[in-house]
């Protein structure tokens, strides 16, 4: 069993957040009991069970036949409180406005966690229309701007190494072919994403250095059909203007928490 800081794991609270994990990375895709035990490797009725405490707890939802399952409101209530009460989050949001009115662009702030980055806030552009809201989607971070200038800061050894995940036609296929993304990177000061993750979107991902190494970072979206040589210059000034200014902003007030 797995041990953190010298105490033991307990079971079936670890057990209980990867079922929470798997429904919330399946999206609109909901499971059948089947699948989320063989997923997890426990019995069919240990999962029933624990998947009827969480329905009652409202960490889980089911379907009217009771036999599909997916992520409940509690876990968006969660979430909301997570970004509400972070206070980097907080400094950083009338600058994404200003930098978005600015631009006439989409601007966004993530946060690496593990292999991944978590988006934390969006202003959306009024010149185009995004389908998908990106608060709180999780994308690897190899496949954008705002990943890759964060995974620019790792070692070596913290990459990602083997096949990547492929997102477009342009997205890294491995990690060979990453690091020398990565090292153009670290000369420039910025990450460019040429629809890595998106077709017909660029970004440019600048990260946010109130730590060493960076776990945050801000970036700018663009459709290609926008992105003039003149416009990306613009972009990348003002985009340095706000990361100026939210880390200026993001210095803690004496006595506050040293969230980790």
């Amino acid at each position: 069993m797995p041990e953190t800081g010298g105490v033991r794991e307990v079971k079936s609270a670890g057990r209980t957040v990867e079922l929470l994990e798997v429904l919330a990375a399946r999206g609109d895709r909901p499971a059948r009991l089947r699948e989320l035990a063989e997923e997890l490797g426990v019995p069919r009725s240990s999962m029933y069970a624990l998947l009827q405490t969480l329905i009652d707890r409202g960490w889980v939802r089911t379907d009217a036949t009771g036999s599909l399952y997916g992520i409940g409101i509690r876990a968006l209530l969660t979430g909301t409180s997570y970004l509400d009460t972070d206070p980097r989050v907080r400094a950083a949001r009338p600058h994404l406005d200003e930098a978005s009115t600015a631009l006439g662009e989409t601007v966004h702030m993530g946060r690496i966690d593990r292999d991944d980055v978590v988006y934390l806030a969006t202003r959306e552009s009024h010149e185009y229309v995004r389908t998908i809201s990106r608060v709180g989607r999780r994308l690897p971070a190899h496949v954008g701007a705002l990943g890759k200038a964060l995974l620019a800061e790792r070692a070596e050894s913290e990459l990602p190494r083997g096949e990547l995940e492929r997102f477009t036609a342009r997205t890294h296929r491995d990690g060979a072919s990453l690091a020398a993304d990565l090292a153009q990177v670290r000369e420039r000061g910025y990450a460019i994403d040429r629809e890595e993750g998106v077709q017909g979107i660029v970004g440019f991902g600048f990260t946010l250095r109130y730590e060493a190494p960076a776990v945050d970072a801000i970036s700018c979206s663009v459709p290609v059909g926008r992105l003039t040589e003149a416009h990306e210059k613009e972009i990348v000034a003002v985009m340095r203007e706000a990361r100026a200014r939210i880390e200026a902003a993001a210095v803690p007030l004496p006595g506050a928490p040293d969230w980790r």
